[in-house]
């Protein structure tokens, strides 16, 4: 199926199967009906779809019509190749895990970016803008955190704070993070594990992990705050974890809670926001934990459609207020 003229916007989308999607929370899916309200061309891709042809990215890509029906969500056109260029738009909303596979991603878009099409988030950004790291660019509001591979630094942070978290740093999802208390008798394996250094006995350890102090007003909620261009939405999710679970990660069993931001949560969007709009990062999200900034998410962002059904609010159509706005300047 060709793509619509030019004075239409064609929009593409790289995402995870959408067969597997949970439409009631999927952000992708709210930004998607979106832009079919606006009378945009949607054109869907998962990231095997992409490649590169002596030197221009191109894609299998499928014409998608979306319906807000949780039996019957979305059908698919027949499936076309053609050049990324060919596009207006590409959200780029593909989840980790942040492996090779998505940084080679983000340079085949980087291609199609070249040729004049914006993409969201910026490629170069997600590559720069790792999920847990990006936090360390703003200590000032962040807890005491530490990203090492040696265990006994690991250790010794444990000691000097007696609670802390330990997590990966490609992951998502509360996937393989940990609380580990002082007198914890797993600790040793718990850093082997996550270090990779039980994987080869004698070895340097393999791989980078992050230490934060454990902040005790995760059992108010793990805020899931949305900045668009660098701005905040006006609420947040607050996601709660279940009896028993450390991990406030709604994919980890937690609920979410409505609320409005606080001062402090202002003051730390005031912080990082004018970071993220100028690197391209025109919708992200902020995790905070109390009074601490614990992860900025850039890949997918989600929680939208949670805050649309508890406020009333149209977030996806904000976003996409700002994305037409870039599309028509570009031009």
């Amino acid at each position: 199926m060709p793509l619509a003229p030019r004075h239409c916007i064609n929009i593409g989308v790289v995402m995870d199967p959408i067969t597997t999607i949970h439409i009631e929370k999927d952000t992708t899916f709210a930004m998607l009906l979106a832009a079919q309200a606006r009378g945009w061309n949607i054109h869907y891709m998962e990231q095997g779809d992409l490649y590169l042809r002596d030197g221009r990215a191109c894609a299998r890509m499928r014409a998608l019509r979306v319906e807000d029906n949780a039996r019957h969500w979305f059908d698919s056109g027949a499936e076309t190749s053609q050049p990324l260029a060919a596009l207006d738009v590409i959200l780029m909303r593909k989840d980790p895990p942040f492996d090779m596979e998505y940084v080679y991603t983000t340079y085949l878009l980087e291609r199609a970016e070249a040729e004049g099409v914006l993409v969201v988030n910026k490629p170069r950004a997600l590559r720069d803008c790792n999920e847990k790291l990006f936090t360390t660019w703003f200590p000032q509001c962040t807890p005491p955190t530490l990203v090492t591979r040696d265990a006994q630094q690991l250790r010794g942070f444990l000691q000097e704070h007696g609670d802390i978290i330990l997590k990966p740093l490609g992951a998502m999802g509360g996937s393989s993070v940990f609380r580990v208390r002082r007198d914890d008798p797993n600790i040793n394996v718990i850093i082997e594990t996550m270090t990779g250094e039980s994987e080869a006995r004698g070895a340097k350890p393999r791989r980078f992990v992050m230490a934060q102090r454990y902040i005790p007003e995760i059992s108010e909620g793990d805020k899931r705050i949305l900045l668009i261009n660098g701005e905040p939405v006006p609420y947040a999710l607050a996601r709660i974890a279940a009896p028993g679970e450390t991990r406030a990660n709604l994919a980890a069993g937690g609920k979410g809670v409505g609320v409005p931001l606080s001062a402090r949560d202002r003051w730390i969007c005031q912080q990082a926001g004018p970071a993220l709009r100028e690197k391209g990062l025109l919708f992200a999200g902020l995790d905070v934990i109390g009074d601490y900034l614990t992860e900025i998410n850039v890949t997918s962002p989600t929680c939208a459609r949670e805050l649309d059904a508890l406020y009333g609010l149209n977030i996806a159509a904000q976003f996409l207020d700002v994305v037409e706005k870039k599309v028509a300047s570009d031009k």
